[in-house]
C-alpha cells in the first residue's frame, strides 16, 4: 500500500483519490520500525591551547628526569662561623634531680614605703630636744571660762560693748558654717576613702561636680584629696584646673615602683588653689582604651601608700566600661549625677537600678545624688518632684545651681563662685564626709 505524501501530512488533504478502504498503519508497525539504539558519532575539530606571553615567561620546560644518578663531583663548600647567645637550659625532667646551683636567685625584695605616721614617729625619736619658743607675739589665748569673739553684727556688738563680759554666741549663719565646717573636717582614720563620682548619660556636669567636690573638700582638710579621671574616652578633669604637669595616669602606672614619697607623686599632679590634686586622663584614645582595672588598681595602692586621705574617681560616660568594676570595688561612697530633665533623671535612677542589681545595694542606700540644675533642658517644674523621687532612694539629694564660672567649661576658680554655688558644694562635701565612716571597717547607719 502506497500513500501519497502529501495525504501522510496532518492538516492536508491529499491532491488525488484516495481509496477510503485502505489499510493504515499502526503505532505498533511504526514502532517495529525504528532501531533500538541509534549511534551518531560526529568528529570535532581538536582546539590548540595557545599560551599567553605572560605564561611562556614563567613556564618550565618538559625535560625527562633520568632516575639513573651520574657522577657527579659535588662542589666545594664554605664554612661559617655562627656565633650563638648563650641559650637558657631547658627545666629538668620531672622527677630528675636539679643542682642547686643551676637555679639562679630571686632578686632582693625592696623594703616597702614608710608611711606618715611611721615618717613621723621615726622623725620624732631622732629629732633633737625642742628648743623654747617665744610666743609673746602669738595670738591672744582664750583665757578660761571665757569663749572666742562672736561672729555676727549684733552679737559683736554687744560683745565689745559689755567689755567682753557678755558673749551672746554667734549668729545663726555662723553656726551653721562653723556645723558644715565641721562635718567636711572630720577625722578619718584606718586608710584612704574612695569616692567614685559616675552617671549613665554623658553632658550632665559629671566632671564639673567632680571639680567642685573635690575643691569644696580641700579647700578644709588637711589631708590630700586627689582627683582621678578614669575616662575611657578623654576626659577633661585636668582642663578644670591649671595644669602644672604633663603626667597623665598612664605614667603614675609606669613608674609607679618609683614613687615613694609625696614629692614624687605630686610630680604626676596638677595642684589647684585650694589643695585638690588632679591625676588627668591620657589624651590619646588609642592608648586610653588600654586603661583598665589592673591599671585603675595600680594608681589606687600608690595612693594609699602615700597616705591620700580621699581619692575622687571621675568615671566617665557609662557605667560598664572596664575601670568600673574596681571603682566600685573600692568604692566606701558614690555620687550619682542627675541632669534637671526628666529624661536625665530616667538614666540616672536606671544607674541605681543597675548598682542594685549587680551587688552594690549598699552603696545605693548610703549614695548621694548630685542634682545639676544647670543643664540645658532643666524643668523647673518638675524638679521638686525629680528631687521627692530621688530622696526615696538614696540618703541624700544635693542641688547645684547654675554658676556663670561653671559654664565657661575651663578652668574653675573656686574663689570666684557665686556663694550660693560655693554654699551647694560645701553641702555636697559635707553630705559625702556624712557618709564616709570614721573608721576602717565602722559602719554608718543610714537613716
Amino acid at each position: 500500500m502506497t500513500l501519497d505524501r502529501d495525504a501522510r501530512r496532518p492538516g492536508r488533504r491529499a491532491a488525488g483519490p484516495v481509496d477510503e478502504h485502505a489499510v493504515l498503519p499502526t503505532h505498533d508497525d511504526l514502532t517495529a520500525a525504528v532501531p533500538e539504539s541509534l549511534t551518531v558519532s560526529i568528529a570535532l575539530p581538536v582546539p590548540v591551547h595557545e599560551a599567553p606571553e605572560d605564561e611562556q615567561a614563567v613556564a618550565l620546560d618538559e625535560v625527562a628526569v633520568s632516575p639513573v644518578v651520574a657522577d657527579v663531583v659535588a662542589p666545594s663548600t664554605t664554612s661559617i662561623e655562627i656565633v650563638t647567645a648563650e641559650l637558657v637550659p631547658e627545666p629538668a625532667e620531672e622527677g630528675a634531680p636539679v643542682d642547686p646551683a643551676d637555679v639562679p636567685p630571686l632578686p632582693e625584695a625592696a623594703a616597702p614605703p614608710l608611711s606618715r605616721r611611721e615618717r613621723v614617729r621615726l622623725e620624732n625619736a631622732t629629732a633633737r630636744p625642742a628648743v623654747p619658743i617665744d610666743d609673746t607675739d602669738a595670738a591672744p589665748r582664750t583665757k578660761p571660762g571665757r569663749h572666742a569673739a562672736p561672729e555676727g553684727f549684733w552679737q559683736r556688738g554687744v560683745y565689745e560693748g559689755t567689755f567682753h563680759l557678755v558673749n551672746p554666741g554667734d549668729s545663726a549663719r555662723a553656726r551653721e558654717r562653723k556645723a558644715t565646717d565641721a562635718r567636711i573636717t572630720k577625722t578619718l582614720v584606718g586608710g584612704t576613702r574612695f569616692v567614685p563620682v559616675l552617671t549613665r548619660k554623658g553632658g550632665v556636669g559629671k566632671t564639673t561636680i567632680t571639680t567642685l567636690l573635690g575643691m569644696a573638700l580641700a579647700d578644709l582638710r588637711d589631708d590630700r584629696v586627689v582627683a582621678i579621671d578614669a575616662n575611657p574616652d578623654r576626659g577633661t578633669l585636668a582642663e578644670r584646673v591649671n595644669r602644672q604637669t604633663r603626667s597623665t595616669v598612664r605614667d603614675v602606672v609606669v613608674h609607679a615602683p618609683e614613687i615613694r614619697d609625696e614629692a614624687s607623686l605630686q610630680r604626676h599632679l596638677s595642684r589647684d588653689a585650694t589643695g585638690l590634686d588632679v591625676l588627668a586622663s591620657d589624651t590619646d584614645p588609642l592608648i586610653s582604651e588600654a586603661f583598665d582595672e589592673n591599671d585603675y588598681n595600680v594608681i589606687a595602692d600608690v595612693l594609699t601608700q602615700q597616705s591620700t586621705g580621699i581619692v575622687l574617681t571621675d568615671c566617665g560616660t557609662g557605667i560598664v566600661h572596664s575601670v568600673m568594676r574596681a571603682t566600685l570595688q573600692r568604692a566606701d561612697e558614690v555620687v550619682v549625677v542627675s541632669g534637671g530633665s526628666v529624661d536625665e533623671a530616667r538614666l540616672a535612677s536606671e544607674t541605681l537600678t543597675w548598682l542594685e542589681a549587680n551587688g552594690y545595694a549598699h552603696l545605693v542606700r548610703n549614695g548621694i545624688v548630685a542634682l545639676n540644675t544647670a543643664t540645658q533642658g532643666t524643668d523647673l517644674v518638675k524638679l521638686t518632684e525629680i528631687e521627692a523621687h530621688f530622696r526615696s532612694r538614696v540618703r541624700e539629694v544635693v542641688r547645684i545651681p547654675y554658676d556663670r564660672e561653671l559654664a565657661a567649661g575651663s578652668v574653675v576658680r573656686y574663689a570666684a563662685l557665686k556663694p550660693f554655688t560655693r554654699q551647694a558644694a560645701r553641702d555636697l562635701a559635707a553630705s559625702v564626709m556624712d557618709g564616709l565612716p570614721a573608721e576602717r571597717g565602722a559602719r554608718v547607719i543610714v537613716p
